[in-house]
């Protein structure tokens, strides 16, 4: 069964292009290691279109950019998951300095999976949206 998770739309300020111009090149990681959460994440690799990172107890995920739409969408599948699922990143303009963003995954979960992941899943895409909306961008 598919199921969508969507985290809170988040307001950044900066322009569109520009978030979108950081976040469609996976190698910007580098600037933001920092602000990952070191308890949560055990290894850390990337390149430009694609990040595989170890979280317990989940293990390793692996994600690749499969479209972008510039300078509103990039798009991820997982290459290397428990779970087959999608994540996506949306930018919509507000101001000429501000943009809005949303992530949203949609996994494709059975029923007994489904109780187990859904709130660890929607806090990690709330958590992943925080780190996203305070880049310097």
């Amino acid at each position: 069964m598919l199921t969508t998770f969507e985290s809170t739309v988040r307001q950044i300020m900066a322009p569109q292009q520009r978030v979108y111009d950081m976040l469609s090149n996976l190698e910007n990681i580098e600037k933001v290691r920092d602000r990952l959460p070191a308890d949560k994440i055990e290894s850390l690799s990337f390149d430009r279109d694609s990040v595989s990172i170890s979280v317990p107890p989940v293990g390793a995920v692996t994600m690749k950019v499969v479209d972008r739409e510039e300078p509103k969408t990039i798009k991820f599948e997982a290459a290397n998951s428990p779970v087959p699922f999608n994540l996506w990143i949306q930018l919509v303009p507000v101001t000429d300095d501000s943009c809005k963003m949303k992530l949203t995954i949609k996994a494709e979960l059975n029923i007994f999976i489904k109780g187990m992941v859904q709130k660890p899943l929607q806090e990690g895409l709330e958590r992943m949206a925080d780190v996203l909306q305070n880049i310097p961008y």
